[in-house]
């Protein structure tokens, strides 16, 4: 590469070395996983995976989320408008 920067990053050794035998295995070494990487974050325009993290409130949320979304008996609306109805309704009785 004729006109290239240094990057630089500490990481444990545990780590660089395990990364390091994965990458092999696949025929790579941590330089060239680093251009791949880069160049996915310029075609995504971001980081090329989910980094966040979430709280237990927000765990559980999803959680019921799940649940709800696979339990035949939930109610369910075909528009907004039906669920709005469906609210006004329950607050009357």
């Amino acid at each position: 590469m004729s006109n290239t920067a240094l990057v630089q990053a500490r990481v444990e050794p545990d780590m660089r070395d395990a990364v390091n035998s994965v990458l092999a295995d696949n025929g790579l070494d941590i330089p060239t996983a680093i251009r791949i990487y880069f160049a996915k974050i310029l075609r995504v325009g971001g980081i090329p995976f989910d980094v966040r993290t979430y709280n237990a409130e927000t765990i559980a949320a999803m959680e019921e989320a799940n649940r709800v979304s696979r339990d035949p008996h939930a109610k369910s609306y075909a528009s907004f408008a039906e669920l709005v109805a469906d609210l006004d309704n329950d607050d009357d009785g």
